[in-house]
C-alpha cells in the first residue's frame, strides 16, 4: 500500500505521517526531504537560486520517482505539490491511497501564526496579514486537495488522534 498525505502547510502531514508509519510499520518519506537529499540543497535555496519553475519541475520528477517505487510507504507532500503539473493524477494512480488532511481556514491561520518562524513562506508577514494570505491560498489550492481519494478533518484534534483515526480507516 502507498499512502500519500496532502494538505496545507501546518496540517500535520509530516508529523502524522511519522506517527502512522510507526503504527503501520511502514517506511515514511517526506517529499521535501527527498528533494533536499537529491538536490543537496535546501528548498529555500533552490527557489532562490534556480526559481520556482525549476523547483516545480524537479518536484514532479521526484514525486513520480517515489510513486513508481515497488515498496509500500507513507509519503508527505509539500503543501503546493498537488497544485502543479499533473501531480494529483500521479498521486491517484494505481493502489495509492491519497488522504487530504483537511483543516478549516481558521485552524490553519491559528496554527501558522503559532509556528510562523518555522515557515519561510510566511515568516516575513505580520500576524495581521496571515489570515488573508491563508484564505487566498486555501481558496486556490482546495480544488486540488479535494481530488484526494479520502479526506480527514483535523480541526480540534491532536496529531495522535488523527493518526489513530487514519489507522482505523486503513485497516
Amino acid at each position: 500500500m502507498k499512502i500519500v498525505l496532502l494538505g496545507y502547510m501546518a496540517s500535520g502531514k509530516s508529523s502524522i505521517g511519522k506517527l502512522l508509519s510507526k503504527k503501520l510499520s511502514m517506511k515514511f518519506l517526506d517529499l521535501d526531504d527527498y528533494i533536499i537529499a537529491q538536490e543537496k540543497m535546501a528548498i529555500s535555496k533552490i527557489f532562490e537560486e534556480k526559481g520556482e519553475v525549476y523547483f516545480r519541475v524537479i518536484e514532479h520528477k521526484y514525486l513520480k520517482e517515489i510513486i513508481d517505487k515497488e515498496e509500500d510507504f507513507i509519503l508527505a507532500l509539500g503543501g503546493g505539490t498537488p497544485c502543479y503539473g499533473n501531480n494529483m493524477q500521479e498521486v491517484n494512480t494505481g493502489n495509492t491511497v491519497s488522504i487530504y488532511l483537511e483543516g478549516t481556514t481558521a485552524t490553519m491561520i491559528e496554527r501558522l501564526i503559532r509556528k510562523k518562524s518555522k515557515r519561510p513562506l510566511i515568516a516575513s508577514l505580520g500576524d495581521d496579514k496571515i489570515p488573508e494570505f491563508v484564505a487566498k491560498h486555501l481558496f486556490e489550492r482546495r480544488p486540488f486537495y479535494e481530488q484526494a481519494k479520502t479526506k480527514i478533518k483535523i480541526d480540534g484534534k491532536k496529531k495522535k488522534e488523527v493518526a489513530e483515526e487514519l489507522e482505523k480507516r486503513l485497516n
